[in-house]
């Protein structure tokens, strides 16, 4: 009996984990994504060319407390690959905050905001074999009068190898509220769930 229980308890932790296996933090609560109507679940492989526009994202069953929200998404390459390429900071956009709008459900989250670091679409590189990479998304509520720290301005401007957990620091985040990932690898053009 005891081996059910833990074994049902490290199932519902896998299913409830909306971040990749070995991603520091972990984040239990979806940030809903959506490129055009397409809504990524966790993980779903989607081609490169339709992810190429920054995506709309959202919230389900909540009521959002804060102010305004950062929203970065990071490119991770394969785990357990012999690749020397580090984490990609793909979108650092700040001044999210919640509309009236649904999509789906999802309540709507919007900016104007176009940095500290626009968004630019998953690429992964071409590779033999072929491996999906993943690509982050995660969600914090925002600092009042949020910058981006001087120790990380040239990570930021440069975008390679982000270290997400110094970045947090060094700005002063709280953990992730809410995330996401999707799966990209290099000449896929299927989409598959």
């Amino acid at each position: 009996m005891l081996f059910y229980t833990i074994a049902s308890m490290l199932v519902a932790g896998t299913a409830l984990a909306q971040t990749p296996p070995g991603f520091v933090p972990q984040v239990n609560k979806t940030l809903d994504v959506y490129y055009g109507t397409t809504y990524i679940t966790p993980g779903l492989m989607v081609k490169k060319s339709s992810v190429s526009k920054a995506p709309t994202i959202g919230v389900t069953g909540v009521t959002l407390t804060g102010a305004k929200y950062l929203m970065v998404m990071i490119g991770k390459p394969p785990q357990g690959t012999a690749t020397k390429r580090g984490t990609v900071l793909h979108a650092l956009l700040q001044d999210y905050i919640p509309t009236t709008q649904t999509l789906n459900g999802s309540l709507v989250l919007t900016t104007k905001a176009t940095g500290p670091a626009s968004y630019f679409g998953p690429a992964p590189p071409a590779e033999t074999p072929k491996h999906p990479h993943n690509y982050l998304f995660l969600l914090h509520e925002q600092p009042a009068n949020f910058a981006v720290p001087q120790s990380q301005k040239s990570v930021v401007s440069g975008r390679m190898n982000i270290d997400w957990i110094k970045f947090m620091k060094d700005a002063g985040l709280t953990d992730p509220l809410y995330a996401n990932y999707l799966q990209v690898q290099s000449g896929d053009n299927t989409r598959r769930g």
